[in-house]
């Protein structure tokens, strides 16, 4: 899977800790849906540390697409609630 973070670019994090990654994902979901904007950023700032960490820096070379989008760290609680799919911004395993 291909997560692009938006202004930093993309992240091939196929060899991640699926689970810790979802993790990560539910508490920005959770956050957003319950409006908490501190509590949005918090999280999407550990899902940004750990996908950057984590993930392999996909070239500048690479022209496919990400299936994955998720906001700069700076967003807005409006800014990040723009962007999941009802599954948080990773969809959940089948």
């Amino acid at each position: 899977m291909i997560i692009r973070i938006m202004g930093e670019g993309q992240y091939d994090v196929a060899n991640v800790d699926q689970e810790l990654l979802q993790k990560y994902d539910n508490q920005v979901e959770h956050a957003v849906e319950s409006g908490d904007e501190e509590e949005a950023k918090s999280a999407l700032n550990a899902l940004h540390d750990y996908v950057i960490s984590h993930g392999t820096p996909v070239s500048d070379d690479y022209l496919g697409s990400s299936d994955v989008v998720v906001p700069f760290v700076d967003a807005t609680l409006t800014e990040i609630a723009e962007l999941p799919t009802g599954e948080g911004f990773i969809p959940d395993p089948a």
